[in-house]
């Protein structure tokens, strides 16, 4: 059973979809604003296995507060919009969300999204090969201990970037395309969004490039997908 904690400033559609989701086994958590959110997670941290993150939200919207969880938290975050404008989707993404679901909510969908981002969570470790170790440069990763550090120093990647970079660092000098991307590491198929891939791709090489805005480990083949050099 996981637990959630759904951030949602209408009340009925709180209640209405928290109760959906408790009788499709899950534990929900309610919080109805993102300061509200902030304070519930740093009570309950350790039992909230998922955030279901409303965009737009009194005071401090969605956005920010996706923000401050990625600032200390690799706690996996839906995103709830009611607009499916491409810029509010990617600024999403790019702020550390690992999806987004456009509302209305149908809640098998979501609970179908949610299992499968926590069968993420979950798998890394079960996953990984036996003893492991990536050298790229000063970037060092250890797939047995899913470790990664740069000039010595450890770098912390959410569930997301690990699996991804986990399976650059499988197919090391490959070129990898969106759509195969989707289906290994978000378990999507031919209907997943690409731009999941390119948000979580920007965010791994803010985390691993000397200058992600010229990227020397994970580069782009315009037109195919992604490739991490070889050592």
């Amino acid at each position: 059973m996981s637990r959630l904690l759904l951030v949602e400033d209408d009340v009925v559609l709180a209640e209405t979809l928290s109760r959906a989701l408790r009788g499709l086994g899950h534990e929900v958590d309610v919080a109805t604003s993102g300061e509200h959110a902030l304070e519930v997670l740093a009570d309950r941290r350790p039992v909230v296995d998922l955030v279901l993150l409303d965009v737009m939200l009194p005071g401090i919207d969605g956005f920010e507060v996706c923000r401050r969880i990625r600032a200390h938290d690799t706690i996996p975050v839906v995103l709830l919009t009611a607009r499916g404008d491409a810029f509010d989707i990617v600024v999403g993404l790019e702020g550390g969300a690992d999806d987004y679901v456009v509302k209305p909510v149908e809640p098998r969908v979501l609970d179908a999204r949610v299992k499968t981002i926590l069968r993420r969570v979950r798998g890394p470790a079960e996953q990984a090969p036996a003893s492991k170790t990536h050298l790229i440069g000063d970037l060092e990763f250890d797939t047995d201990a899913l470790r990664v550090t740069k000039g010595g120093a450890e770098v912390y990647l959410t569930s997301t970037e690990l699996r991804l970079l986990l399976e650059f660092a499988d197919h090391r000098g490959q070129v990898l395309s969106r759509q195969t991307l989707l289906k290994r590491v978000w378990d999507y198929g031919y209907a997943g969004d690409s731009r999941l891939v390119d948000a979580a791709v920007s965010r791994l090489r803010a985390k691993i490039e000397a200058d992600p805005g010229n990227p020397l480990l994970l580069s782009t083949v315009r037109g195919f997908g992604y490739r991490l050099a070889k050592p």
